[in-house]
Formats: C-alpha cells, sequence, structure tokens
C-alpha cells in the first residue's frame, strides 16, 4: 500500500492534471523518483526533492506545508515510516546500499582529482554547451517519456550547459542519454562533471555513476552486464568479495540498478563491433549516459537503430567570445603600455577583425574544440617564449590539418621540456620521450583498446617472443638458484653443470606451461584481485581447494617427471655415462621426482587458496597501487609457497624413496640431499610460479626486462608513466592509463609507425631517435 505520502502527492499531482511524466519533467526530478514516492518505494524521500515538486504542483501555502509534512514524518523525523511491501528495509538492502555509497565516496574522490590534474578549474571550464541532436538519432518521445499508448507527447527541451548537464539528465524519463561531440569537442569534460554532480545531489536509494571507457568492450565475447562486472572488479578490487546469492558485489551491484553506467567513448569501439554494440544495449532497459562522435553513431544507428529510449544532444562549437574570455586569462600580462594587456590579444584582434582572411578562419576552426585550446594554452600561454602569433602564419600551416597537427606536436615537446627551477621531478629527453609514448600509442592501436594496463604491455609482442622471453628469464633465474644454493653440498663443476640442466628444462617447462595457459589463449595473465591472509579470518575460498589440490598436484607429478627424467639423460651425455643408462636413470628419476614434486606442488596450490582473502570493498585503485597491491601478494606467495613447497619436496623425497625402492630396486638417498631439493624446488618452483604466472611476474619479465633492453620502454617505466600523467600527456581511468584524448593517441601512433617505414636512415625521421623497433 502506499504511504501517506505517496497518496497526498498522487491526489495533488491529479488535481493539477498532471501525469507523473509530466510532473517530473515540470520539477526536473527523474519519472521514477515521482513513481518511487507514489507507490512508496522511495523509503527516503529528500526534502529538497519534494520541494521542487511542490514548486512544480504550485501548492497553496497549507497545501505545501501538508505536503513537506508527510515528507519530513516518512523520512523518519516524525512517525516511523510505514513499511512498504514493494520494497521492505532488508539486510540486504542495507549491505548493498552500504556498499554503493562506499562506491559513490571513492568515483567522487576519484574524478575529483583527475579534474583537478587536467586544470579543468584554472582558471575556470571552457564553456561546454549542447543543443538537441538530428531527429534521426533519437527515438521516439513517447518511448523517451515512457508513456502508454495513445498518449500525446512531444519533444523535452534539453539544451544546456556544463552546470546542467544533471538537472538536464534528471528530466529524461528514460534515464537514457546520448552525447554526440565530434573529437576534443568535450565529451569527457562533461561525463565527469556529470559524475561529479551527480554524486554530490545523489540520494541513498539512486544509483552511483561510473564512468566507463566503452571502447575496449568486445559485445560479442562477453555481455554487457558482465563487462559492467569486470570493469567495475578491475577499477574497485574489493567489489571482487562474495555478494548476495554467491555472486560478487560487483554483480550484485549491477544486477539491482545500482550502478548508472556512464559510457564514454562509443566511437571507440573496433570497426565492426559498433552495430552490435548498440544492439546489445538496446537489449537492456538499464538508465545509461553514453558519448560518441557523431559520425560514427549515426553509422552504427544507419545499421541497427537508435538508442532505445534514449534522447540525444550534440555539443556545439566555441565561438570567438569564449576564446576572448578564456585564453587571455591563462597568461601572464605583458606589462607594457597596457598592464592588462596578453600575448594573445593580437591574435584574438586579427580573428575579430578580419574572419573571413585564411589564417583566421583556420585558426577559428582549430580553436573551436576544448582540446585544441588546451593544447595551445599549454604551447603558448604556459611558456613565456612561445608566441601564439604563429598560429597565424599560413606559410607554415596552410590547412587547418596542418595547424592541428602543430599543436600536437609541440604539445609533447612543451611538456618535456626542461624548466628551471622545476624541482626535483625527473627529466627525460624530449626525443626518446616522444619515441616511448609512440610505441604506448601504437601498442594500444594493436590492441583496439584506448586502457594503457601494465599487465597487458607485452600483450603487443608476438607470442613466440613473449613465451621465449619468459623462458629464458626463468631459465636464467632458476639456473642461477640452483647453482648458487648447491655449490655448498657439490663440487662446482658438477653444481654449474647441475645448475646448467635445471636451468634449461626449468625454462623449457615454464615456457610450455606459459604457451598452455597464456600465449595460446593470446590473453594476458591478469593482476589477483585477492590478498594472502597468514592470520586472522581468511576469505570463503575454501570450495576452490580441492580443484587447485588436483591441478597442483598435476602439473608437479609432470614437472617432476621430466626434470628427473632429463636431466639423468643429459648427465649421461654430458659425463659420458651411456645414452642408455641415462635413459634408465632417468625413468627411475623421473617417477621419484613426478611423486615427489605432486606431494609438493597439490597441497602447496591449495594452502595459498585457503589464505586468500578478497580486498576490502572500499579498496579503490590507479595504476601504481595496483602495481604495488600485486607485488606485495607475489611477495607474499613466495613467502609461503618456497618454505612450505620445500619443506614438502624435503620430506616428501625420503617418504617416495623409501616407498619406490621395492619396485625401482636400490636408490641413494640422504638428509643433506633432501635438504638440498627442498630450498632448490622450493626457491626454485616459487619464483618459476611467480616470473611465469602472475601479472606482476609478466611485468617485470617483459615490461621491465625485455621492452627496455630493446629499446622500446625505459627502463623506469613506471616512473615515466606516472611523469607522462603528471606531465598532462596521460590521465588514469580507475586502474589504467589512457592518453588525454584519442586525438593525441592517434597522432602519436600515426608519428610513431612513419619513420618504421624508411629503416635507411635516422637523418629522416628525428622522432624514431635512436631506437629501432624489431616488433
Amino acid at each position: 500500500m502506499a504511504s501517506e505520502l505517496g497518496t497526498l502527492l498522487r491526489r495533488l499531482r491529479r488535481q493539477a492534471g498532471l501525469t507523473q511524466e509530466a510532473l517530473a519533467e515540470r520539477a526536473g526530478v527523474g519519472v521514477r523518483t515521482v513513481r518511487g514516492l507514489e507507490t512508496g518505494e522511495r523509503a527516503d524521500p529528500r526534502v529538497a526533492t519534494v520541494r521542487l515538486l511542490a514548486d512544480a504542483l504550485r501548492l497553496r501555502p497549507e497545501e505545501r506545508e501538508e505536503l513537506l509534512g508527510a515528507a519530513v514524518r516518512r523520512g523518519g523525523d516524525g512517525a516511523p515510516p510505514e513499511p512498504s511491501p514493494v520494497r521492505s528495509a532488508s539486510v540486504l538492502d542495507e549491505t548493498l546500499a552500504d556498499v554503493a555509497e562506499h562506491l559513490a565516496q571513492s568515483v567522487a574522490a576519484r574524478w575529483q582529482r583527475e579534474e583537478e590534474q587536467r586544470q579543468v578549474q584554472d582558471p575556470f571550464p571552457l564553456p561546454v554547451r549542447w543543443r538537441m541532436a538530428a531527429e534521426e538519432l533519437t527515438d521516439h518521445w513517447a518511448n523517451i517519456r515512457r508513456l502508454p499508448a495513445g498518449s500525446t507527447h512531444g519533444p523535452l527541451e534539453l539544451g544546456g550547459r556544463l552546470d546542467e548537464i544533471v538537472g538536464v539528465y534528471r528530466r529524461i524519463p528514460s534515464g537514457r542519454l546520448v552525447v554526440l561531440g565530434r573529437s576534443g569537442s568535450g565529451k569527457t569534460i562533461l561525463t565527469v562533471r556529470f559524475v561529479l554532480d551527480y554524486v554530490r545531489s545523489r540520494a541513498r536509494a539512486d544509483a552511483v555513476p561510473v564512468i566507463f571507457s566503452i571502447g575496449s568492450w568486445n559485445p560479442t565475447a562477453v555481455t554487457f552486464r558482465d563487462w559492467l562486472t569486470g570493469q567495475l572488479t578491475r577499477d574497485h578490487p574489493g567489489l571482487a568479495a562474495a555478494g548476495p546469492g554467491g555472486t560478487s558485489l560487483a554483480a550484485a551491484l549491477v544486477a539491482t540498478g545500482r550502478v548508472l553506467p556512464v559510457l564514454d567513448g562509443f566511437d571507440e569501439i573496433a570497426d565492426g563491433l559498433r552495430r552490435p554494440a548498440l544492439e546489445a544495449l538496446n537489449a537492456t532497459t538499464l538508465p545509461l549516459l553514453l558519448s560518441s562522435r557523431p559520425a560514427e553513431y549515426a553509422a552504427a544507428v544507419a545499421e541497427t537503430d537508435v538508442l532505445t529510449s534514449a534522447a540525444a544532444v550534440e555539443l556545439t562549437d566555441l565561438t570567438l567570445d569564449d576564446l576572448a574570455d578564456y585564453l587571455p586569462r591563462t597568461t601572464r600580462k605583458s606589462g607594457g603600455a597596457d598592464p592588462a594587456a596578453t600575448a594573445w590579444d593580437p591574435v584574438l584582434s586579427e580573428l575579430r577583425e578580419r574572419p573571413h582572411s585564411r589564417a583566421s578562419a583556420h585558426l577559428t576552426e582549430v580553436l573551436a574544440t576544448p582540446l585544441m585550446v588546451a593544447l595551445a594554452r599549454t604551447t603558448y600561454s604556459d611558456t613565456p617564449d612561445h608566441d601564439p602569433a604563429t598560429l597565424l602564419d599560413t606559410q607554415r600551416f596552410a590547412t587547418a590539418a596542418q595547424l592541428e597537427d602543430h599543436l600536437l606536436d609541440s604539445f609533447t615537446a612543451t611538456v618535456y621540456r626542461p624548466r628551471p627551477g622545476a624541482g626535483p621531478r625527473r627529466g627525460f629527453d624530449p626525443e626518446r620521450a616522444r619515441y616511448w609514448l609512440g610505441y604506448l600509442a601504437h601498442h594500444l592501436t594493436r590492441l583496439d583498446t584506448p586502457n594503457l594496463e601494465w599487465w597487458r604491455l607485452g600483450g603487443g609482442l608476438r607470442r613466440p617472443t613473449r613465451t621465449l622471453a619468459t623462458a629464458l628469464v626463468i631459465c636464467l633465474a632458476l639456473g642461477l638458484v640452483d647453482c648458487v644454493i648447491g655449490i655448498p653440498f657439490d663440487p662446482l663443476g658438477f653444481q654449474v653443470a647441475d645448475g646448467l640442466v635445471a636451468g634449461l628444462l626449468s625454462g623449457v617447462m615454464f615456457g610450455i606451461a606459459y604457451w598452455l595457459m597464456v600465449a595460446a589463449k593470446d590473453t594476458e595473465v591478469a593482476p589477483s584481485v585477492v590478498r594472502l591472509k597468514m592470520f586472522g579470518r581468511a576469505g570463503r575460498t575454501s570450495r576452490k581447494a580441492l580443484p587447485r589440490l588436483v591441478i597442483g598436484s598435476l602439473c608437479g607429478l609432470v614437472f617432476g617427471f621430466g626434470y628427473g627424467f632429463v636431466r639423468p639423460v643429459f648427465n649421461g651425455l654430458l659425463w659420458r655415462f651411456g645414452l642408455a643408462a641415462g635413459l634408465r636413470v632417468g625413468l627411475d628419476d623421473g617417477t621419484v621426482y613426478g611423486l615427489v614434486f605432486a606431494l609438493g606442488g597439490g597441497p602447496t596450490f591449495a594452502l595459498l587458496t585457503v589464505l586468500e582473502t578478497p580486498l576490502d570493498i572500499r579498496s579503490a585503485v590507479n595504476p601504481v597501487s595496483l602495481l604495488k597491491t600485486n607485488r606485495r601478494t607475489v611477495a607474499a606467495q613466495l613467502l609461503i609457497w618456497a618454505p612450505s613447497f620445500g619443506l614438502l619436496a624435503g620430506f616428501g623425497a625420503e617418504l617416495v624413496v623409501r616407498a619406490m625402492r621395492g619396485p625401482l630396486g636400490p636408490l641413494v638417498w640422504n638428509a643433506t640431499a633432501g635438504l638440498k631439493l627442498g630450498v632448490v624446488s622450493g626457491l626454485g618452483g616459487a619464483l618459476g610460479y611467480a616470473l611465469g604466472l602472475t601479472a606482476w611476474g609478466q611485468w617485470a619479465v617483459l615490461s621491465r626486462i625485455w621492452l627496455p633492453l630493446t629499446g622500446r620502454l625505459p627502463w623506469a617505466v613506471v616512473t615515466f608513466l606516472e611523469d607522462a600523467y603528471q606531465r598532462g600527456v596521460l590521465r588514469q581511468a580507475g586502474a589504467v592509463y589512457q592518453f588525454r584524448h584519442a586525438r593525441l593517441q592517434h597522432h602519436l601512433a600515426r608519428a610513431y609507425r612513419a619513420p618504421r617505414r624508411d629503416r635507411g636512415g635516422t637523418a629522416s625521421a628525428p622522432f624514431h631517435g635512436d631506437f629501432i623497433d624489431r616488433s
């Protein structure tokens, strides 16, 4: 049954002759809010919302007081609220509401930092305005208004500016909005402002707006809801914890409509996937906000249909007045005869006085988007010895496209320019920095994604190259471990040979495992979303322990047999024992080592599983913190794996040897051999697993060793990426980096590829510098 507030609101609305949709539009709230208040579903009405409804109903003072009084009693300041059969205050609801609150705080803090990093408010935001998009890109207004059949309807007035975006969105009953704008027109700025303003005004029961870079979605491989869940888990690892019904908290938030997807970059979805993406979005009724360039969205619409129940708006260009208000305030005063004059004044005067000249037309066209204005500000406002009058030189810049390329080129050169008094921040040579950025941009282009994920930096290499690099590093690492640890136990010559054999076999074995588990699937090892808790209560992972016990035992059996079999055969050939003798000993040793490693690998793998526990639900990550978290997790795995596996292998060897002396005949074994096997196996096995089969290990092998060794990236990769973020070349989107803008990424990728077509010399390819990419 409806509450007192719901009954009263329905009566007053009918007296005013308004539908729920009409009242919601007039009040500037969502139709779901009106419907929820009338049915009693909304158990916590905000007084501010009720005041908006009262204003829209044009109530008399006594009616207004009656409505507000019912709201206060409903909200809990007076009598306890009437229970609603539609949505009771259950433990489940409260749990998910608390999780959503943590998510909202994390999202707001993240994008507030990002807005500050990008200097959006310095000195004030560039104007971002929009108008209604073409009618063919908008669904039927009856669908947008959620009207029943036969109802009269008309278009909503949805024009506005940046600080009005939430109000405009709330006027749309369907809660589905498409924001169109050409490259650099301010779509991302608008989505960030939408999220910040929406979170600031949301009620506890409202959904949490979360920005998703939809360009990384493959709708033919994963459903929309599953993709949302995966992205939430990546950026907020704590949401991987078990939620209601055995699903993760992230899945529960998506399933219950507590996440409002803000889908940025529909145009960045790979060619051929936009149509199935739009069809998948139309298969859902989730409220959402989608941004795209107009041409790509229109092409997808032409192939299938508009986004169901979605209104569409299109961002407009900046005007000359906008430039005149903004650019002079971004640079220092000239200090001449006119103390208030700046270097931009002559340029702006030229644009006003001779708007039809070729120079003015080109510059006006280029500076019509916030992206290009921001680049011009960086190059000419923030650098005193650069004169913006250069932008009017038609001999250097014969077309608007050349002028845009100049601003893109100048941006990276300017931000990496050494500056006196810049503090302790590490400097990078501009040419090399631009080459490394070009490789990263090229890497993203090959992967068809805007997301620069540290665990996928090696994914741009060919699969055989990745496998060979992994096997080689593991070979060297484990061979060195075997040699160093074995020196106190055996003669140096024997131990060097043993280390060589152990290293080669380990490299081959782990290389095969890497190929079968990772490279053959053309994927990468994803970062762990759990940590290890050695004391206290761990997570609910015991149900995974038995399968991993079996997997660990089988892997140990295969590896142990291979190691035990090949080493005697190799030693037989090396020390001239004879091939037949080596094969006979190899079969015996393979059987023994296979059983030993099976007994050690299975329980150790299961123990790691039992100790896993999800991260705290309040945890939100950036790329560096996620890398550090995974490094700590791998370190904990090493600390557990090495002694556990070592002890099980050392003591297990004694038991296996005793048990196999009957079937295999006399076997020589002693405590010293057990100690050596335990130490070498523990350290070697843990190190091989960490380097080959964890995200941090692959980062260390490919991004910290292989790519810098071949010149594609600097040795200090993390420092370089963080420095690029601080300089404004990259931005952070949760756990990943992205280029400041897709236009900048494509420009750098194109400039990187150009010199690779001419390997004849570096004189014609200064961008390439002294590095050669052989991928």
